[in-house]
């Protein structure tokens, strides 16, 4: 499909810098059947009923926005150079891939300076500054290291206006975050407090958990004019057999499964048989779902606002239908919704014929 189908004009005062607090305070449109409602994200509890399963995704972000030093080059001239990195994708217990900013100052070869403890080698330079690091130390050791030295990886919309402060090491996780291994964070469930877990479970709605890392790639646009040549960079899932159990039992007894987050629904999509029913395991993932995809597990989902022309809207007019989608979001913006990680947040239900 043409990717400018997908594009819409957004001010720049509609893209949050912070967090609605309390976290479920934040604002709340329903799409359902076409029609739109506002609401508030404490009022989720009343939107489900009894039997209806809410899916978490209980992975944790990692600091992973590092600042290091390039250290001057013996035979190439010039000074030391300041290179930032997000951390995207772990492919061993010492090494990671990073999108570097500004890639160009770095070579394969070159040694890059973090803190004291912690350095790494760039062991190869891919397009779109996508970078191997091969760091001087492995396993629960880097992992301490990079949380030390690192900061929380905040999209680049919000970084670009403002710098990551105390506040964001908070703000940025979802209170049941348990599962490190994320660099951006599950954003949908940015707006769950025990109050609101307490309501829903007393009205009967069941909480299942899984684990999706979020990679950085969800941040990068949509390079290519058509959504047949972009390719989604890979993410790592584990869905639990008593998690598989609960889902498929609910989906018998007319239990409605609710995705919160893209990132819970890509991991439930993925792991869905021909019959569809969840299959318990874990596995990476790189399913890029767009309008046309037959969505086999998830009746509903909530997702915060998303940006033009990026995978996650392209995602939501899949599920909802894009002329939907786009009467939505024009919806919001006139009505003053905040957008994307810190933004407000939709309850979107599957529409039959999209």
């Amino acid at each position: 499909m043409d990717v400018e189908l997908f594009n819409f004009d957004l001010p720049d005062v509609c893209i949050a810098l912070r967090p609605a607090s309390p976290r479920d305070s934040s604002r709340l449109l329903q799409v359902k059947d076409g029609v739109l409602t506002d609401h508030i994200a404490r009022d989720l509890a009343d939107l489900l009923r009894p039997g209806d399963v809410l899916v978490l995704n209980e992975t944790k972000v990692l600091r992973a926005s590092l600042e290091g030093i390039r250290p001057a080059r013996l035979h190439g001239g010039g000074g030391d150079v300041k290179v930032g990195f997000n951390l995207h994708k772990q492919v061993s217990g010492h090494s990671w891939r990073a999108f570097a900013r500004p890639a160009k100052r770095l070579k394969q070869g070159d040694f890059v300076r973090f803190s004291d403890a912690l350095s790494a080698l760039v062991t190869d330079k891919q397009n779109g500054g996508d970078v191997g690091l091969k760091f001087n130390l492995s396993g629960a050791a880097l992992g301490q290291a990079i949380e030390q030295a690192g900061d929380m990886p905040l999209p680049p919309y919000i970084a670009k206006q403002r710098p990551v402060d105390a506040r964001d090491h908070e703000d940025y996780q979802t209170v049941y975050a348990k599962d490190k291994g994320s660099v951006a964070a599950p954003t949908a469930g940015l707006h769950f407090t025990p109050d609101l877990f307490a309501k829903l479970e007393s009205n009967g709605v069941k909480i299942v958990r899984l684990v999706l890392h979020v990679g950085a790639g969800t941040f990068l646009p949509v390079s290519s004019d058509n959504t047949d040549d972009h390719k989604m960079h890979s993410e790592w899932y584990s869905i639990s057999e008593q998690a598989a159990e609960t889902i498929n039992t609910a989906k018998r007894n007319a239990g409605r499964v609710v995705a919160v987050g893209t990132t819970a629904l890509r991991a439930l999509e993925s792991c869905a048989n021909s019959k569809g029913a969840v299959v318990a395991g874990s596995a990476d993932t790189d399913i890029f779902i767009t309008p046309g995809y037959d969505f086999k597990i998830i009746d509903a989902m909530l997702t915060n606002v998303h940006l033009p022309k990026s995978t996650l809207f392209m995602l939501v007019s899949a599920f909802c239908g894009l002329d939907t989608m786009q009467a939505a979001y024009k919806y919001a913006i006139d009505n003053d919704y905040r957008f994307y990680s810190y933004g407000d947040t939709s309850l979107l239900w599957k529409h039959q014929n999209v």
